[in-house]
């Protein structure tokens, strides 16, 4: 009986994997978002791994040749438990699918409930309690706000954790 294992990539290399475990008759399941990638003034939206290194293999550990998965370019590892593969829920696998949109990216929740223009109170750290507007959002959970301070505009970039939406 098929089920999905988790298979763990080298370093950047999950499509190559994907690519390579298909080519062995393997079904792949490498979930991908939309992620905003800026370079030389330019902003283009590319498709990366909703898991970093991660993919999954659907197969029945009983009768498939899975030890080539270890062999396979591009994976580092079959994600075992002693010497068996660590078999990974179904329910998990449908979620995600279930999240994907038209184009196949999992829909993923937006990292915050402020937007830009928000007035935004730091929570923690040394500029605890100051207000400030919400300037930009980043893909990596900070968010860049403009603070008054002493009569004058100052930028403070500060995890979107020790943020909080004011009034």
């Amino acid at each position: 009986m098929k089920a999905w294992y988790a298979v763990y990539s080298q370093p950047g290399k999950e499509t190559l994997a994907a690519v390579n475990l298909r080519r062995q008759d393997f079904e792949v399941y490498l979930p991908q978002l939309r992620k905003k990638r800026s370079h030389a003034r330019r902003i283009e939206w590319i498709a990366a791994p909703l898991f970093q290194r991660y993919l999954f293999v659907a197969m029945d550990v009983e009768t498939a040749r899975w030890r080539s998965i270890q062999a396979t370019i591009g994976v580092s590892y079959l994600v075992c438990f002693g010497e068996r593969p660590l078999q990974v829920p179904t329910l998990i696998i449908d979620a995600l699918k279930g999240r994907e949109n038209e184009k196949g990216y999992v829909d993923v929740a937006p990292i915050a409930s402020v937007i830009k223009g928000d007035m935004v109170r730091i929570l923690d750290g040394a500029m605890a309690d100051c207000v400030g507007v919400i300037e930009h959002l980043d893909d990596r959970d900070r968010v860049t706000m403009l603070l008054d301070l002493m009569g004058q505009q100052v930028k403070v970039q500060t995890p979107l954790r020790s943020v909080a939406t004011v009034g």
